[in-house]
């Protein structure tokens, strides 16, 4: 009965949402917890006879499956845009969605490295080695630009605008956008093209990729994460450290220093505003501490 529904709405993620294979499995995971939960219930309804109860007896039901409530809200975005879908294809008149209350979530704050810190990562590069320049120019776009690690594995040499300080990036869903970039990175992204990467020699289909591997080829995510578990093991830090902390870092110290937010939501390449404040979260959280560290009404 869903199987048509769950075939075209798999096409119009892809099609209008350019999402990638991963978040479209995920997608359809939500729905296909939704169609699980209604087969053990034993009341197997199409999509447009689906009512609020039935979902929020559905949440009840997820809820037992001990899922935290990360995991639940994630499923219940699965499922509004699934009925975001039908709505726009008509399949259904009303969308069941609108006064599901999403489980409430606590917010965690993520790690984020101090300048001092980024620079004693960046630092234990070694130079000596070719890999060192093109890691060298890799942590520094990314902590100049913000970037995501799948933005910076799949730069392309013809988005480079150094000589006006910008890089195009193509971000989630093939979204583009411009982003300023500091004179350092720029500066070592130059030194490894003249100096590195031309003695290189590129697979096909590699031309245009920036960073490349010692046999010519994009590099994956998975490598930038164990190159930087390493430099963080080497530097003593004893933070929780990825890829991911160096663009978080790279919002908090501009919103610590008073960059407007919608500002740093268009270098992140966030769809909303919301994502965004969560580092007026870190930024409010930074200037508690600093009241309890140094206001005398805070002290204990």
């Amino acid at each position: 009965m869903w199987e048509p529904y769950k075939k075209g709405y798999k096409a119009w993620l892809q099609l209008e949402r350019s999402l990638s294979d991963n978040s479209i499995e995920a997608y359809l995971r939500d729905v296909d917890k939704l169609t699980q939960y209604m087969q053990t219930t034993g009341m197997l309804k199409a999509p447009d006879a689906i009512e609020l109860k039935d979902l929020q007896q559905f949440l009840q039901w997820i809820a037992g499956l001990e899922l935290n409530a990360a995991s639940q809200a994630r499923i219940l975005s699965g499922i509004r845009s699934f009925y975001k879908y039908c709505l726009i294809e008509q399949f259904v008149k009303v969308d069941p969605t609108t006064l599901l209350e999403s489980p409430k979530l606590k917010r965690a704050l993520p790690d984020t490295l101090s300048f001092d810190e980024i620079e004693a990562i960046i630092g234990r590069i070694d130079l000596s080695k070719p890999e060192g320049g093109r890691n060298k120019a890799i942590l520094e776009t990314m902590y100049s630009c913000g970037l995501r690690v799948s933005e910076v594995v799949n730069l392309r040499i013809s988005c480079l605008y150094l000589d006006v300080g910008y890089v195009r990036v193509i971000g989630k869903g093939d979204k583009e956008r411009l982003v300023p970039i500091g004179d350092a990175a720029a500066k070592y992204i130059r030194i490894y093209q003249q100096e590195i990467r031309v003695h290189v020699p590129t697979r096909p289909g590699s031309e245009d990729i920036l960073f490349l591997n010692r046999r010519g080829s994009k590099l994956s995510r998975v490598m930038i994460f164990l190159l930087l578990k390493d430099l963080v093991r080497q530097a003593g830090l004893t933070k929780n450290i990825s890829p991911h902390t160096f663009r978080h870092s790279f919002a908090t110290h501009l919103v610590e220093g008073g960059a407007d937010l919608r500002a740093v939501q268009e270098m992140l390449g966030h769809e909303s505003i919301t994502t965004t404040e969560i580092y007026t979260h870190l930024d409010r959280e930074y200037l508690r501490e600093t009241l309890h560290r140094y206001h005398p009404a805070f002290r204990s």
